[in-house]
């Protein structure tokens, strides 16, 4: 599966089967995003590259040994380490084609904003 972001400076390419689709409600994915939930997907880390003409995505680090990683051009948050060792999570709408992902859990439910339902 491909991916990048919005400007298409951070592009990346994974090999391997996505795992776990999932939301998150967690303060720190509901600053980074501006959003009330981000959507989750990991693969294993073992055919997984980064393509694009920026590299890796500039990281920050968001929970001790987890970073978030987003394009320094466009801003785009499309991904994540060091929450399982030998995966690397991307947000799901980085994904080029995301169709077939659909979310299975919501990480952080009881931080969930009052006026949207979380999933179960």
């Amino acid at each position: 599966m491909n991916g990048g972001c919005l400007c298409g400076n951070i592009r990346f390419s994974a090999s391997g089967e996505p795992d776990f689709p999932h939301l998150c409600s967690c303060a720190h994915c509901q600053r980074l995003s501006g959003a009330p939930v981000m959507s989750w997907v990991s693969f294993p880390e073992e055919g997984f590259v980064w393509t694009g003409p920026g590299g890796e995505p500039t990281w920050f680090e968001t929970f001790p040994q987890i970073c978030r990683g987003f394009c320094a051009k466009c801003g785009s948050s499309v991904a994540s380490k060091g929450d399982e060792t030998g995966l690397i999570g991307v947000t799901i709408t980085a994904l080029d084609d995301h169709a077939g992902l659909v979310p299975v859990k919501q990480s952080f439910a009881h931080n969930a904003v009052p006026w949207l339902a979380p999933l179960g």
